[in-house]
């Protein structure tokens, strides 16, 4: 283990950009997406701690993204969807008074990259989706610190993050990898044996695969514990978002596949744990809350105090731990696959799966239609041949065939459901 690479992501390492005094400067991306606006809340609570200088969202909630910006008085505003600068404006112009300053407008799919390189300290991914692959690289390159919620972008392009980031320059948002990220700091690298994934099974735990042949999409929205969009949250029911963590784990921490497991813990109060050669392993548990890994990530290596809901040790509870069924749900199997095969495998893993979800949320494909149309795709797709020379042309160059082949194949599938 003392010869394996440095990890992206270590507790005992601070990367402190260069800034000034004060309040730490924010730039949150994805502000009006779940992340985004517990992120504001634990600012709006700690205006001695930090100060948001610009905001970034897709453009479907202008009001709210108008309202944040108000509240937060940040200096720049950006919108991936260029046709709704003008009721952005407008929605702008009624929350701030007459003759006040409006913030900078950026508009276009590449606002959220110019946002995330713009002066400040940390920058908070909150992006869902690989389109947060190219901001996560302009804040690496720009020297600024990395809040890490966008999973996918250090999926789809890991060499491509390894390569830019600094150490101790990204800090995980996810709450298993902040749990991971803190129970870490208890131990050397030398002496980690296992890191423990918890899942929380989802809406379907305990179901067989042949039980979940007609589960509809309001079945797959309807998460036990976590409130999350619905692509995140279909994504925990096929567990396809643990698979991607098990990813993200590797990448974050450099520790083998074989070495990182799944178990499903569905009061979803212990995070994360870390087994250590000597027999203990270290669990970080809070209520279901994503504002404490948030303050992790905005923080760190400071704690932000009351940042989240505590246990009430006063009353009795019970907290459950069973093994991953891997036939009802074979996604984390699959990812643990694409991420030994490395190159552009996550990227089609991960592109063919966002298309699946858009056809199963769209009533075209069944729930066991998205892992069985991810898996073709991968099969297709073969053993990548990009050696250490990963791009960020491979990466969208593999997500467009994924993507293609999978509406395709969905398409098909749709077709002969018809005609059954």
């Amino acid at each position: 283990m003392t010869d394996a690479p440095a990890p992206l992501a270590d507790p005992h390492l601070v990367y402190d950009p260069v800034v000034g005094d004060g309040p730490k400067d924010v730039v949150i991306l994805g502000s009006t997406g779940s992340i985004g606006t517990q992120a504001i809340d634990l600012v709006l609570r700690n205006p001695d701690r930090f100060r948001v200088t610009g905001l970034s969202a897709n453009g479907g909630r202008v009001a709210l993204l108008a309202e944040q910006a108000r509240r937060l008085r940040v200096r720049t505003v950006a919108v991936a969807r260029e046709d709704v600068v003008p009721a952005l404006r407008e929605a702008l112009s009624a929350q701030y008074d007459a003759g006040e300053p409006l913030p900078e407008i950026l508009a276009g799919p590449d606002a959220a990259t110019e946002l995330a390189a713009s002066d400040c300290h940390t920058v908070l991914n909150g992006i869902t989706g690989s389109i947060g692959l190219a901001p996560t690289l302009a804040a690496l390159e720009a020297g600024r610190t990395l809040a890490l919620a966008n999973k996918e972008s250090l999926i789809v392009g890991g060499p491509l993050v390894k390569a830019l980031a600094k150490p101790g320059q990204i800090i995980p948002v996810d709450s298993e990898h902040a749990a991971l990220f803190q129970a870490l700091a208890a131990g050397t690298r030398a002496d980690v044996r296992k890191l423990v994934v918890t899942a929380s099974g989802g809406p379907f735990r305990g179901r067989t695969r042949e039980q979940l042949s007609h589960v509809t999409v309001e079945d797959a929205l309807a998460h036990p514990t976590w409130a999350m969009g619905p692509v995140i949250t279909i994504n925990s029911a096929t567990l396809v978002n643990k698979g991607l963590e098990v990813i993200e784990a590797h990448l974050l921490y450099d520790i083998p596949f074989d070495r990182i497991e799944v178990v499903v813990h569905p009061q979803s109060y212990v995070h994360s744990m870390v087994e250590f050669t000597d027999g203990s392993t270290l669990a970080q548990a809070t209520p279901p809350d994503m504002r404490g890994p948030i303050a992790i990530g905005l923080g760190w290596p400071e704690r932000v105090p009351d940042a989240a809901p505590v246990f009430d040790w006063s009353k009795a509870s019970t907290w459950e731990f069973f093994p991953l069924d891997n036939e009802a749900f074979p996604s984390v199997n699959l990812a643990r696959h694409v991420g030994g095969l490395a190159g552009t495998a996550p990227a089609v893993f991960n592109a063919a799966n966002e298309e699946c979800v858009e056809a199963f949320r769209a009533g075209a494909l069944p729930y066991l239609g998205i892992m069985e149309t991810v898996t073709r795709v991968v099969e297709e797709h073969g053993t990548p041949d990009t050696g250490t020379s990963l791009t960020v042309s491979d990466v969208l160059e593999a997500e467009t065939w994924a993507r293609t082949r999978a509406r395709e194949l969905t398409v098909r599938t749709a077709s002969a459901e018809a005609r059954a």
